[in-house]
């Protein structure tokens, strides 16, 4: 299969991770689509990149956080859905109507 450079990749992905994941960002071209994990590795930006087989066998990249392998939110996980605003949000929104006042 082609690597980003053009040539065939021949040898199986040395850090290969097991499992599936769904790519859950609303505005990516494969919203909703499942893949096979093939690993995963890392940018200078400290982001952590999935890899995965597309339909035409080439390997790509996807951010982590754009799939539903991503760390769950702690804010998300221990409000359990009893409040959909964060209190950080919630000033900087009160701020943004402070400066829109005549």
């Amino acid at each position: 299969m082609p690597s980003a450079t053009g040539k065939r990749q021949t040898a199986p992905f040395p850090d290969s991770a097991p499992g599936h994941f769904r790519i859950t960002h609303p505005f990516h071209p494969l919203f909703s689509r499942e893949f096979e994990s093939r690993g995963s590795c890392w940018t200078s930006w400290d982001t952590e990149f999935l890899k995965f087989e597309d339909d035409a066998g080439g390997v790509r990249t996807i951010p982590r956080a754009f799939t539903d392998a991503a760390d769950l939110d702690p804010f998300v996980f221990v409000s359990a859905g009893r409040s959909p605003f964060r209190v950080e949000d919630l000033v900087r929104l009160t701020e943004l109507l402070e400066e829109l006042k005549p």
